[in-house]
């Protein structure tokens, strides 16, 4: 008798159909709810730069490039015009206060000065002779006096024997008033002369001060006429390096004020940097700076801020805090970090090429030793060219990817081969 064999709910099959569908559904939920769907792109990581994110000291200043300047110049100008005659010293020589530099000719200044000098000696010669006079003419009046006091000392004891010999009836009357009348007239005469001399002497004090003072000034106007003539001679007035203006040659006009050169304190130095005037509200005297030379730092302060911006800059004068380095030269560059407030513990990030991609919002952070991440970031303050100020989304110690981001494209995690 045939039996009925009844149909097996779950068969081999079944389970394995069930079991791949089921698999097959939760493999594709897993990749739609958990799955990593961010765009890879695989890189070379030797290839790529990589920082550290650290705390450090920040010094927030900028990169300018300065001009070495003698820290004193003395400038040559022509005072009087004319053609050069003799060049005794030539650009690049050392000086010393009173060396003749070059010599100037001018024929029709010469014969002026010349006039001038012959016409101030004659007023002076004038001078004298009125004093002379006035001189000689107190003399005459001495002289005068002198004379009526000589009559008086003989006319008196004469007079006063006479005076008493003729109450004594001893000598005749006329005898007597003979002598009488020459001694009231040389006594009144004393007096009369002594008045005048003495209404003159006031007249000649006075005239004899104007006179010395108009002598003085003429003597002092001769000098400066001679000095004219001085003028034409260029000699330095300090001593240091001397630097000409141009070649001057033989023959060579120069005009009255023309600028022939310069003689610059040997030893001495500033440096004269132009500055961007969108850093004027932050630059200020004392300002402190750093240059590195023959492998040496050395600081200066800002000690001159001029007024006027020419085609957007502004210049300051920053003179050396100590000894200028050894072997500097006028016209020289020196790089500078002028610092531009005071420094203080920030979060850093050394710059790289990744700004000019990203411009600061977004840099790939490593997550282990195979892969990198893109994270949103907050840049601060530049640090010179060195670093960057972190605001957010970096703490210490994280390793940033700081080269370029050219070739990254959108991609949000780098595989590093």
């Amino acid at each position: 008798m045939d039996k009925k064999i009844e149909k097996k709910r779950f068969t081999v099959k079944k389970i394995l159909t069930y079991t791949g569908s089921t698999a097959l559904v939760v493999f594709i939920a897993y990749q739609f709810i958990f799955a990593d769907r961010r765009s890879k792109l695989k890189t070379d990581k030797d290839k790529l730069t990589i920082s550290e994110v650290k705390m450090g000291l920040f010094k927030e200043y900028i990169p300018q490039t300065g001009t070495v300047e003698p820290a004193r110049t003395v400038y040559l100008d022509a005072i009087e015009g004319g053609n050069i005659k003799h060049v005794i010293r030539e650009s690049g020589a050392l000086v010393k206060k009173g060396d003749l530099i070059i010599e100037i000719s001018n024929l029709n200044r010469e014969i002026s000065v010349l006039q001038q000098e012959s016409d101030l000696v004659q007023s002076i010669n004038r001078s004298r002779d009125t004093r002379l006079g006035i001189l000689r003419n107190d003399l005459e009046q001495r002289q005068t006096l002198a004379q009526i006091d000589n009559q008086l000392a003989i006319l008196r004891p004469q007079y006063e024997r006479q005076k008493v010999l003729l109450n004594k009836k001893l000598i005749a009357r006329q005898d007597f008033e003979r002598t009488e009348a020459d001694y009231k007239y040389n006594a009144d005469r004393r007096k009369f002369t002594y008045d005048a001399y003495k209404r003159d002497s006031l007249g000649r004090v006075l005239n004899l001060r104007d006179i010395d003072e108009s002598e003085n000034r003429m003597k002092h106007n001769l000098i400066a006429v001679r000095t004219i003539l001085e003028n034409l001679n260029i000699k330095a007035p300090v001593d240091g390096l001397l630097t000409m203006a141009a070649h001057w040659e033989v023959g060579q006009a120069v005009s009255t004020a023309q600028r022939l050169g310069q003689v610059d304190i040997v030893g001495s130095y500033k440096v004269r940097v132009p500055i961007d005037e969108l850093y004027l509200p932050k630059i200020s005297v004392g300002l402190p700076a750093t240059t590195d030379f023959d492998n040496k730092t050395y600081h200066l302060e800002i000690k001159y801020i001029y007024p006027n911006i020419v085609n957007g800059r502004f210049e300051v004068d920053m003179e050396f805090a100590g000894d200028a380095p050894q072997g500097i030269r006028r016209g020289q560059s020196l790089r500078l970090r002028i610092e531009l407030g005071q420094p203080s513990q920030e979060l850093l990030l050394p710059m790289g090429g990744f700004y000019k991609d990203t411009g600061g919002n977004w840099v790939f952070i490593l997550e282990g030793n195979d892969h990198a991440v893109r994270r949103n970031i907050k840049l601060g303050r530049k640090m010179g060219s060195e670093y960057f100020e972190v605001l957010e989304g970096l703490k210490p110690g994280d390793q940033v990817i700081t080269s370029s981001y050219e070739n990254f494209g959108d991609n949000q995690v780098l595989i590093l081969n």
